[in-house]
């Protein structure tokens, strides 16, 4: 029964801040507030908050609240490891530390991730090790593989949760999946013989008892959308970096089928089936390679008939196997044959409905009616080329199977793209703008918005009247601002006289720009480049030209390049996608952040540009509502990178033209911070200098 004797959440908000060394934050105030009356009154929330509003604590502590009244866990998603880590060792037990005295118990707290994360105690000493055999040619890299081997046996013997991300270093995945199993794969803990010691089993029955539980999107989206009850029953989501949210929950729902995944399925089968029965599922995977090696890559939008005949061969060979395989429940009292017999029936499984999924992607009657995109990738060195399927969109799966089930509260730096939710709000399946009715209130306690106003964005998503009263909540949309004020501490600087950007590489003017750019900043820049190509392109021309330290993503690891570049003052840093995101470097390191392009998804990607034709053809616009809102997102996160503390001050420079003339311009600038603007480049190079000393 809900206890209604617990302090209201704006009080232990101030306790937490209070005790945390901290003061009063406008925004994380108006924050945490909405995210209590959206927990109140069951509708989802999205809320857009700035880079220093403390945003964590605004949803942890009515998080804990809710938790506490209820007896239910609320789960905590988030996309990157970082923040997992953040939450769990930093910001948790500090919370569960300072408001243990003001709730009936200490807050608990657990992570919980997919079972490929976790080692399995059976596979590790059963004697059925991953058959896959990756063609790896370089002797060095093989005995590299086996070095890791090594290394996670020895692990293995002292660690005590079995998860990979406390492995330092790292391993590859062809190490690591010798230890592991994924779902699908797992025995179960009634029946293998290391159930009762079995790392993922102790973590879920860890997350089960805990307050919050931490999780990523793969693992809610898996959770959601597979019905294999993964987390436990809990009535609140917070999705943090819910601008990753579609993008990941993509990723889930998208299969592949390549001989080298057919192979493999032969290799499990072994001995467990008839040799003509398993040779003919290899003979029709290597039907596929010749056909897929010979084929361009890109988006197949009709089904060659020479393909569809590959695929249903494909299909049919996997369905003998899987009938030759008999019960699936047999050997069950050998664990040894039992874990191989499901590893044999998981890959099998995998291959049939995979060209099953591929197959029932064509035959629609209009553009309108196609409900997901196949394409090719081509083969590299260390890939065979590889068909994949994914959704055309995941909105009505996140409706159904996400917020169709309870409350949602999605949060980020970065979610109201051209100064509205909507283009987010609809990929999530919150409803189409026009089925919104918007209306704006002002919050006297809200921080300085993105437009130099206190303002908040609302709208309430409805319902046909035939759908469930589940699905029947509405959603807010909330920009709390950000406690920097943008306008003096950073400039947008557009190059308005410098050529549009164009296939051949970087332009001359380009590189001469970037190089007055940093000249006039004594380094510190941050160059954010679409393609790492143009990133080493950039580098090569300028390394010798420019007196400070220029270092390039692929020098040495992500993680070590950027403690190099915020340690040391002078140096530059040249990268691309996971700089856009991943960079938060406070203080004198950082005063440029350069932009090379608008980054536009590429013409030719297959799944974007399926999209962007399927928007098309139900008559919207395909351009604004996938390819803009791609660079929209990416530009203010790239731009986001520039102030991460109170102090920071700085300059973002985009050096493509087209922020300031194209027709779209407005609605990019409109997702951009509020920095002071400027085209001049000497105003620029001179406001460097003085910033720099």
């Amino acid at each position: 029964m809900p206890d209604s004797t617990l302090p209201p959440v704006e009080e232990l908000l101030s306790i937490a801040v209070g005790a945390l060394g901290g003061s009063d934050r406008p925004g994380q105030i108006t924050m945490v507030k909405a995210v209590q009356k959206a927990i109140d009154d069951e509708e989802h929330l999205a809320v857009q908050a700035g880079t220093g509003t403390g945003k964590s604590l605004a949803y942890l502590v009515p998080s804990i609240r809710h938790a506490m009244e209820s007896d239910s866990p609320v789960v905590v998603s988030t996309a990157t490891i970082a923040l997992q880590r953040q939450l769990v060792d930093r910001d948790l037990p500090r919370l569960a530390e300072t408001l243990g005295k003001e709730l009936p118990h200490e807050p608990t707290f657990a992570i919980l991730k997919g079972r490929r994360n976790y080692l399995c105690r059976y596979k590790a000493t059963a004697g059925w090790p991953e058959e896959e055999q990756d063609q790896l040619f370089d002797p060095r890299e093989v005995s590299a593989t086996g070095r890791m081997v090594q290394r996670i046996q020895e692990w293995a013997e002292e660690t005590t949760t079995g998860d990979r991300d406390e492995l330092v270093p790292g391993v590859n995945e062809q190490a690591w999946r010798q230890f592991s199993v994924s779902a699908k794969e797992c025995l179960g803990a009634q029946r293998c013989p290391s159930g009762a010691e079995c790392f993922a089993e102790l973590a879920k029955a860890r997350a089960g008892e805990v307050d919050v539980v931490v999780t990523n999107h793969a693992l809610l989206a898996i959770d959601a959308m597979e019905g294999m009850a993964i987390l436990p029953e809990h009535e609140v989501v917070v999705v943090d970096e819910a601008h990753e949210l579609v993008d990941r929950v993509t990723s889930v729902v998208t299969d592949e089928l390549s001989e080298a995944a057919i192979a493999l399925a032969v290799r499990r089968v072994g001995r467990l089936i008839e040799q003509p029965i398993a040779d003919q599922l290899l003979e029709a995977g290597e039907d596929l390679k010749a056909l897929l090696e010979a084929a361009p890559p890109g988006r197949i939008d009709e089904l060659p008939e020479v393909l569809g005949l590959t695929l249903a061969l494909v299909r049919d060979s996997a369905a003998r196997c899987l009938t030759a395989m008999g019960s699936r429940g047999a050997d069950k009292d050998d664990p040894d044959k039992a874990g191989q017999r499901k590893a044999a029936f998981t890959a099998l499984d995998e291959v049939h409905d995979t060209a099953v999924r591929m197959l029932e992607a064509y035959g629609h009657a209009t553009e309108v009616d196609r409900a997901e995109v196949v394409w090719l990738d081509g083969s590299t060195d260390r890939r065979p080329a590889t068909l994949r399927v994914a959704p055309l969109s995941v909105g009505g799966m996140l409706r159904d199977k996400l917020f169709g089930e309870r409350t949602v509260v999605l949060t980020s730096a970065t979610l109201a793209l051209g100064g509205t939710f909507d283009g987010l709000a609809k990929q999530w399946g919150l409803g189409d703008p026009e089925r919104r009715s918007s209306g704006g209130e002002s919050d006297e306690g809200a921080n300085e918005s993105r437009s130099g106003r206190d303002r908040e964005h609302e709208g309430r998503g409805s319902s046909s009247a035939g759908e469930s009263d589940s699905r029947k909540r509405g959603w807010t949309g909330i920009d709390v601002g950000s406690p920097f004020d943008h306008p003096r501490a950073g400039i947008l600087y557009v190059a308005k006289h410098l050529p549009q950007p164009g296939r051949d590489g970087l332009p001359q003017a380009y590189l001469d720009e970037i190089a007055e750019l940093i000249e006039a900043a004594g380094g510190r820049t941050l160059g954010l480049f679409s393609s790492m190509r143009a990133a080493k392109a950039a580098t090569e021309a300028l390394r010798d030209r420019l007196d400070v330290p220029l270092l390039c993503q692929g020098d040495d690891s992500t993680m070590l390049l950027v403690k190099q570049f915020a340690e040391d003052e002078p140096t530059c840093l040249f990268g691309t996608l996971s700089l856009w995101q991943g960079v938060d470097v406070p203080g004198p390191s950082l005063r440029l952040v350069i932009i090379d392009r608008v980054p536009f998804p590429r013409p030719d990607d297959p799944l974007t540009s399926a999209r962007q034709r399927h928007v098309v053809a139900k008559g919207g616009n395909g351009f604004m509502a996938v390819a803009a809102n791609h660079a929209a997102l990416l530009l203010a996160q790239g731009a986001g990178r520039l102030l991460r503390a109170q102090d920071d001050k700085g300059v973002v420079a985009v050096l493509d033209p087209r922020l300031a003339t194209a027709r779209y311009s407005g609605f990019l600038l409109n997702s951009l911070p509020p920095f002071w603007r400027t085209s001049d480049p000497a105003v620029v190079r001179t406001a460097l200098k003085r910033l720099t000393g």
